[in-house]
């Protein structure tokens, strides 16, 4: 009987002198080392909330800066170059949304051009390179790229 209660006077002795170190404690007092105790878990709670504030503060900045880059950096671009006579490859890049796949090959068959290669993609945005060749051999790079500027811009 007189082993047990040594135990559990020695392992209070030994939380005891844990709680003492782990709070900085001079006092060997009970109380005061509770109290100590309270006031650590106290300010490291208003340490994890300081952290969580200045956290959220930056996932707002965050997100406030990427909204102010979608909004400055114009999405359309068009680049055409003439190859040979009649014959152009158009490049065209502009955001996600809408037919512009659909828009751009109307506008295609408006001008009685033909698509020789295409490739698109709508990974980051929209984006096509294709290959073209214009059954009337007038076909201006001005033209196309006016129409096709129209046609994402619907």
């Amino acid at each position: 009987m007189a082993c047990k209660i040594q135990k559990r006077l020695s392992l209070r002795r030994r939380r005891l002198h844990i709680l003492q170190v782990l709070t900085n404690s001079n006092n060997a007092n009970k109380n005061s080392i509770a109290k100590s105790t309270f006031l650590h878990i106290h300010k490291l709670k208003l340490a994890l909330e300081n952290v969580k504030r200045e956290y959220e503060s930056l996932i707002a900045t965050r997100r406030e800066y990427i909204s102010l880059l979608n909004n400055v950096k114009d999405n359309k671009e068009v680049k055409i170059e003439k190859i040979k006579e009649g014959t152009f490859k158009v490049k065209v890049t502009c955001e996600k949304g809408g037919e512009k796949f659909v828009a751009i090959l109307e506008t295609f068959e408006k001008m009685c051009v033909n698509v020789e290669q295409a490739r698109v993609s709508c990974e980051n945005g929209f984006s096509m390179e294709a290959i073209i060749v214009a059954e009337d051999e007038n076909l201006d790079v001005r033209d196309v790229n006016e129409a096709l500027l129209k046609a994402i811009g619907k």
